[in-house]
């Protein structure tokens, strides 16, 4: 990153999929965020934002939440002001948790897809085909040292247990 960039600033992280098939139960993709303080980027998250919820400063909101797939376009969306979070902050995980109706991985998933971006600049794309044995997945982390610009980290990352466990799970360290 040159001396002239100001990193990351608003994100936009938005989901699509399909209605599940007629006589099934509907498919419900969550996405959650949570930020860590400085002082402990990997321990418990501050707070978590997902359905129904917001950030108590209004930085990280969900502005349109799908329990079935059947908008148009995506589905699910969320935005993060990254350059209005408190300093005390160097970490933001996003996820996304199937809800269990029944149960469901990725790959029980019609046509699901994921998109981050900063105004009209796609940072990444993904349709969760590298995790397709998950239950939920991280989908992208923001971290910035001390006060300086936030940076995207790229990377989904599966997670096959009990999704209600994932918003505890899903602020480790990633591993090689």
């Amino acid at each position: 990153m040159n001396g002239l960039s100001k990193g990351i600033r608003k994100v936009e992280i938005a989901l699509r999929w399909d209605p599940s098939p007629s006589g099934e139960p509907s498919t419900d993709l969550d996405l959650v965020a949570a930020p860590y303080p400085a002082a402990a980027p990997y321990g418990d998250p501050a707070y978590v934002v997902h359905f129904d919820s917001r950030s108590p400063d209004g930085t990280i909101t969900l502005n349109r939440d799908s329990q079935d797939g059947k908008g148009f376009g995506y589905d699910e969306v969320m935005t993060l002001e990254l350059d209005r979070l408190d300093a005390r902050y160097a970490r933001v995980v996003v996820g996304v948790v199937i809800q269990q109706h029944a149960p469901r991985t990725f790959s029980g998933v019609g046509n699901p897809g994921l998109r981050i971006r900063e105004g009209y600049d796609v940072l990444a794309e993904d349709d969760f085909g590298g995790v397709p044995g998950a239950t939920a997945a991280t989908v992208a982390e923001f971290v910035r040292e001390g006060s300086g610009p936030w940076e995207f980290v790229p990377g989904v990352r599966g997670f096959g247990g009990d999704p209600a466990d994932f918003t505890r799970e899903m602020g480790a360290a990633r591993r090689p």
